[in-house]
């Protein structure tokens, strides 16, 4: 199964910054079980939200040539919950590129202006095409930026 993280992208600098939303919806699956009848974002998927963010990103600032895979998290911490019907307002940034193939970033996400999440991950940056349709991906982020509309 694959979860697709990110509803919205809300802005983006290339290079630096992006910034984007993900609707915590009732229908997920994974709220069924974490908790039975108390309904939580388990942490880690929000730690992968903030990962798929990178990966746009770095997606947008090589005209879809790269991509991002998470290799380590040096540092995270959980403020809260992130509970259905929340939304969750995610950011990432550079902190350095420590080299062409291997990058470092900061994100944070909050809900109504309460810090939800913020880690600091570092990780590979690998050719777009050697994973998924670029062209297809290139379309998904106007859906995603809302440029289609």
């Amino acid at each position: 199964m694959r979860y697709l993280l990110i509803d919205h992208i809300t802005g983006y600098k290339p290079g630096e910054l992006i910034k984007g939303i993900k609707n915590v919806a009732m229908s997920e699956d994974f709220l069924e079980f974490h908790f039975p009848k108390n309904p939580i974002m388990p942490g880690v998927m929000l730690l992968e939200a903030l990962t798929q963010l990178t990966g746009w990103l770095e997606a947008a600032s090589s005209d879809f040539k790269n991509w991002f895979l998470i290799s380590n998290v040096g540092k995270s911490a959980f403020y809260g919950f992130a509970f259905p019907g929340d939304q969750v307002e995610l950011e990432v940034e550079l902190v350095s590129g420590g080299g062409k193939d291997k990058k470092a970033y900061r994100g944070t996400g909050f809900v109504k202006g309460k810090k939800k999440i913020s880690a600091e991950f570092e990780g590979k940056i690998i050719l777009l095409e050697d994973i998924e349709d670029v062209e297809e991906q290139k379309k998904f982020f106007k859906v995603l930026t809302r440029e289609l509309r």
